[in-house]
This record gives C-alpha cells, sequence and structure tokens, in this order.
C-alpha cells in the first residue's frame, strides 16, 4: 500500500484533485453574485462594423454627382445647340430655294445672246440695219419680243433708236412694245463672250 502512496502517478492524481477544490473553494458561485457585466456601447462615437462610413466613399459620390450634373448640363446645352442648327438649315434652305425661284424668273427674263446664234443675228441686223426705219418696224412686227432685241441690241445705236422712234410712233399698242422692248435692251447678256453693240 505504501508502495501505491507513492507511485509517481498518484502524487499526480492528488495534485490535479487538491488544484481543482482549491479553485472551486476561490472562485465559487458566490464570488461572482454581485459582479456586472459591461454591455457594448455602440454610441455615434464607436459604431459597430456595419454602420462605419468612409468618408473617402462620401467624396467619390459627391464628385459622381457633380460629374453627371456637369454631364447633364453639357448634354443640355447640345441639345439647344442642335435645335438651333436645325433651324438656321432650315432658315437656309428656305433662302437657297428662294434665290433658285429668283434665278429661274431672272433667268426666264434676261435675253441672252449664246455664241451659235451670235453670227445669225448680227447678219440679221446688218440687213435691217440698210432698211428705212419703216420699213424696219414692219419686218420686226412679224417677230418675237426676244429676237427683236436681240436684233437691235446688235445694231448701232443710232439705228435702233430710230427704228424704237418710228416704232413708239405707229399707235399706243406699239409705242408700249417700244417701251418694253427699251427696258429689255438691258436685260441682253451676251455668251460667252460680249458681243460689240455696234456692227460694222
Amino acid at each position: 500500500m505504501t508502495r501505491f502512496l507513492q507511485s509517481g502517478w498518484f502524487v499526480a492524481l492528488t495534485g490535479c484533485v487538491l488544484y481543482l477544490a482549491v479553485t472551486v473553494l476561490v472562485l465559487g458561485p458566490s464570488k461572482f453574485a454581485g459582479a456586472q457585466f459591461l454591455k457594448p456601447d455602440y454610441s455615434a462615437e464607436d459604431d459597430p462594423s456595419w454602420k462605419f462610413r468612409n468618408p473617402e466613399f462620401n467624396e467619390w459620390v459627391a464628385q459622381i454627382q457633380n460629374e453627371k450634373e456637369r454631364l447633364d448640363l453639357r448634354q443640355q446645352q447640345l441639345d439647344e445647340w442642335q435645335t438651333r442648327l436645325n433651324t438656321e438649315f432650315q432658315e437656309i434652305c428656305t433662302v437657297t430655294q428662294t434665290v433658285s425661284r429668283l434665278q429661274s424668273d431672272f433667268d426666264q427674263d434676261v435675253i441672252r445672246i449664246t455664241a451659235q446664234e451670235s453670227d445669225n443675228v448680227k447678219h440679221q441686223a446688218k440687213l435691217i440695219s440698210a432698211m428705212s426705219p419703216d420699213g424696219a418696224v414692219d419686218m420686226l412686227d412679224q417677230m418675237s419680243d426676244d429676237d427683236v432685241v436681240r436684233i437691235l441690241f446688235t445694231m448701232k445705236a443710232d439705228q435702233a433708236s430710230a427704228i424704237l422712234d418710228t416704232l413708239s410712233k405707229a399707235g399706243p399698242a406699239q409705242a408700249k412694245r417700244a417701251a418694253q422692248i427699251t427696258e429689255r435692251l438691258h436685260q441682253v447678256f451676251p455668251e460667252p463672250a460680249t458681243t460689240s453693240a455696234a456692227t460694222p
């Protein structure tokens, strides 16, 4: 028996039992009866992790909002410019159409002497200039106003004046025609080069 009590494992077991007994006596439930455990304080100064706010993140959000506002303003300006351009384009189209119409009307009113008919007009003017004013009026009375204007434009000024004077004295209708022909003589455009007003 003495040998058993002196064995190493028995001594170790005895030490453990004594340690547990002392611990229970010292740290028994009665020792913690009046103890109060502190609860965590999740105040504004010490927010939990799920309430954490990164200041840099807020700055990024503010920058993104500012950039979006700037882009919206830019888009609004582009839309206004597009509307203005469309309006100006419509105005330009209207002006272009008006100019085209006026050009067409002008081309209809203006008498042009082309290079192909220039020799023929000169030949007719030479023949008519050799006639008396009365005979020339009778001849021109059978022609259209455009042809008369071309011929008179090619003749010498004094010869054309004599014919127009004789035409104006032939009656009210002929006087009106002489005035119209005189006005249209200012609307003769030789092409491609200027034709001399005098014929040798």
